[in-house]
């Protein structure tokens, strides 16, 4: 488990770096009308960390909870994800991942066992929604990539 506490350790620094010497103009690109801007994804990773955390706590937390889905895309368009300040939801983001750390260094191999029942996805383990808030990560990097390979 120590081995997944420090893949979730290192998605602050993952993203930095992907971000590194980025224009405005590179920050609010997209490559297609329906396709988020990098700007887009770090608001939107910022949003999927708050619902992964909630999700890890309630699971932890209350005896198979309700985990609840989120629509990722109007929340990007209705709260207007293109024109809010990244930096203070990158800054939002290391918060919350430096938070919750000390709680996953505590854990016992059953808290890593405890379910929660998603809307969508049926039971989920507390380590099935860990290794998810980990992926999901690695999959907006390798977005931004893409889109820094576009521009």
């Amino acid at each position: 488990m120590e081995q997944l506490v420090e893949q979730y350790k290192q998605g602050y620094p993952k993203i930095l770096k992907e971000l590194e010497g980025l224009t405005e103009e590179q920050l609010l690109f997209k490559p297609s009308e329906k396709s988020w801007s990098i700007r887009e994804i770090i608001i939107h990773v910022s949003d999927a960390e708050l619902v992964h955390i909630h999700r890890m706590k309630a699971v932890l937390s209350e005896d198979n909870p309700i985990l609840t889905a989120f629509d990722q895309d109007l929340w990007t368009t209705r709260l207007n994800s293109q024109q809010v300040d990244h930096q203070l939801y990158l800054q939002l983001f290391k918060s919350m991942r430096e938070s919750f750390l000390p709680i996953l260094h505590h854990l016992t191999e059953q808290d890593y066992l405890r379910i929660g029942t998603h809307t969508q996805a049926g039971q989920l383990t507390f380590k099935e929604i860990l290794e998810h808030s980990i992926e999901h990560i690695d999959i907006h990097i390798r977005q931004i990539r893409r889109i820094k390979n576009l521009f």
